[in-house]
Parts: structure tokens; C-alpha cells; sequence
């Protein structure tokens, strides 16, 4: 099943999701395919919580073969937080995810605010 038409939608439900990002790619969200649904990725917020000054890579993985980047190794300041998308919104069709990845374990944590379009 396609993708819903943005202009005959039947349901848009708020969500959020969190992830302890590590050093290999993890989606923290993604749309199955035969879904019928989009997600719109309104906000991600990356936070460093560990005492040293770390990185972060988000990309989108189109149809679960290839990655796009969005923000390669940027670095998030200890005990600081990045905007990483706010302001432009970014869909995710069927097949889709939106990963992320970390310079190691427990430095990164991530929140993700979404909407569940069908």
C-alpha cells in the first residue's frame, strides 16, 4: 500500500520517542513498509550527557538500503543539546527510517517528536 494522499488523511496522532544512541546506526523511528502511513519528523533533539564533548550522525534510510545524511559527526558540547531538525519537517514513507549514531555508548541520548499521518 502507498503512502496516504496528504489531503484525504483520516488519523494524524502526536508521538515521541527517545534513544540511547550508540556507535552503530539506530533508527529511532521508522515506517514499515505496507504501512499505508507518512511520518512527519517535526523536531530531533540530540543532549550529551557524558563529561566529555562527543558527535552525532542522523540520516534518513531511504527504503532500508541507503542513507542520507542529515548531520554527519557534529559535535554536541558536554552537557549541552542540539536542534538537529526544527523548523523544516522531514517525511518518512514506507520503508524509512530515521537513524542515528554516536563517537561511542552513553554520551548521546535523543528525542524525537513525530507525527503518525494515515
Amino acid at each position: 500500500m502507498a503512502a496516504p494522499n496528504l489531503i484525504n488523511v483520516t488519523a494524524i496522532y502526536g508521538k515521541a520517542a527517545g534513544l540511547a544512541v550508540t556507535g552503530s546506526a539506530t533508527a529511532i523511528v521508522s515506517n514499515s513498509a505496507g504501512s499505508g502511513k507518512v511520518l512527519k519528523i517535526n523536531t530531533l533533539i540530540a543532549a550529551n550527557i557524558s563529561g566529555t564533548n562527543g558527535w552525532v550522525t542522523v540520516d534518513v534510510y531511504k527504503n532500508a538500503t541507503t542513507a542520507f545524511e542529515i548531520a554527519f559527526q557534529v559535535t554536541v558540547p558536554t552537557n549541552a543539546s542540539l536542534n538537529v531538525i526544527g523548523g523544516s519537517a522531514i517525511y518518512l514513507e514506507e520503508n524509512d527510517a530515521l537513524r542515528l549514531t554516536a563517537n561511542a555508548s552513553s554520551v548521546i541520548e535523543a528525542v524525537v517528536s513525530y507525527e503518525e499521518i494515515a
